[in-house]
């Protein structure tokens, strides 16, 4: 990835920054009162100059100013031609998907969050749409599934909650090679664009979960997408204004709000995610952790991102040893998601992929003991502290005398 950030709005001319300068820069040249925040526009409707209209905006779900200014900032630090955000991660892939047809066939991990699972699921009863699942983190078996019906091909890296690398790059190349004429698309949650740039690395479409790393502070429901494909750009807007999903003016602030503070605390997460693998490791836990240096693929990942970041997920052996760890836990809230300043602890198979059914989660190899942390800004000594008091209290440790 580049260090200095296009912007799709820049001259060549342009000075650009590197990224935490770039994320907490939000242009904003044509406001009048030249205000530090970007004014949130709430309305529905916008006043034209005559009977033919003629004007920037007309309807909100059409576009807002405050949107676009969002969009224009996300399209900048995610390195898109255009990125567009609207009421979900989930209505982000669904955007996504509608460029699939009845008959079409999607390439996937065998690896995913829940609700991805669910929709795919629903895709394929409702519209006869087929998902191959494949292991991902081995590039070549996506080749016997590529042919003429494949239109996507479904990436996470690192997985949700098994924390599996996937190549982008030659992955991409396969794709492009041998389907001209379908899309690589990256589910770039975990990573947020400070730490990956799937864009960069050959994918044609990254999306992202912005209620998580993007926003920081769970306050708020959001979905953001990015292309660098001016016709599929157009493709996506299609769906997005016919579908009425495009997110709200008030929340594009709060969203435009929280991503300035993006590598700020992308970097403090992930330091103390390093520390909490460290203690874990030391008591023999098997940990899944792309910082980890016993993490099979932790070249891939070092090649394709600029840091761990700050979710991993560790095995006891035992579920009722692990239910009773993420219940003693003070600190650690037990919560779906991810990405938040806080810290949070909780089991898959109970909570988030609960939605795939157990003989699927069997046939994947997903560790029904599975515990995922997701690990915040505290100060990393309490959260250490609470962690091994929890372990003590669970009966995975020796109590400390």
């Amino acid at each position: 990835m580049t260090d200095v950030l296009p912007s799709p709005a820049a001259s060549i001319k342009e000075k650009r920054y590197r990224f935490a300068t770039e994320v907490v820069t939000v242009d904003n040249p044509d406001d009048p009162h030249h205000a530090a925040s970007v004014p949130i526009y709430q309305s529905a409707t916008f006043k034209q100059t005559g009977a033919g209209g003629g004007g920037d905006y007309d309807y909100s779900r059409s576009g807002n100013p405050t949107r676009t200014h969002l969009e224009n900032h996300l399209a900048k630090i995610m390195g898109a031609k255009k990125a567009y955000a609207v009421t979900s991660g989930m209505g982000a892939l669904d955007v996504i998907a509608r460029l699939v047809q009845a008959g079409d066939e999607i390439v996937a991990g065998n690896d995913l969050y829940g609700g991805t699972n669910r929709l795919l699921s629903f895709l394929a009863k409702s519209q006869n749409i087929k998902t191959h699942h494949v292991d991902t983190t081995k590039a070549e078996s996506v080749l016997p599934f590529l042919s003429e019906k494949t239109k996507l091909v479904l990436l996470e890296t690192p997985t949700n909650p098994l924390i599996k690398i996937a190549d982008i790059p030659t992955i991409s190349q396969y794709v492009h090679e041998k389907c001209p004429g379908a899309l690589v698309v990256v589910d770039n949650t975990m990573m947020s664009p400070y730490l990956q740039r799937p864009l960069e690395l050959g994918a044609d479409i990254s999306y992202h979960s912005a209620t998580k790393y993007l926003a920081g502070h769970h306050d708020l429901m959001a979905g953001v997408i990015g292309t660098r494909d001016e016709a599929v750009a157009e493709r996506l807007y299609y769906v997005i204004n016919a579908t009425g999903c495009g997110l709200g003016p008030f929340d594009s602030w709060l969203l435009l709000r929280g991503v300035k503070t993006l590598a700020v605390r992308m970097d403090k997460q992930q330091s103390n995610a390093i520390r909490i693998n460290e203690f874990l490791e030391q008591y023999g836990f098997k940990v899944h952790f792309p910082g980890s240096r016993k993490h099979p693929q932790y070249e891939l990942h070092k090649k394709m991102s600029t840091g761990p970041g700050a979710v991993l997920s560790f095995e006891t052996g035992d579920i009722a040893l692990s239910e009773r760890i993420v219940e003693a836990a003070k600190l650690w809230s037990i919560s779906v998601s991810f990405g938040c300043v806080n810290s949070l602890i909780s089991m898959p198979c109970r909570m988030s992929h609960a939605s795939i059914p157990a003989h699927i989660r069997a046939e994947r190899e997903f560790p029904e003991d599975l515990i995922r942390l997701c690990v915040g800004i505290e100060d990393i000594e309490d959260l250490l502290d609470d962690l091994k008091s929890a372990l003590e209290q669970a009966g995975a440790l020796p109590s400390t005398p």
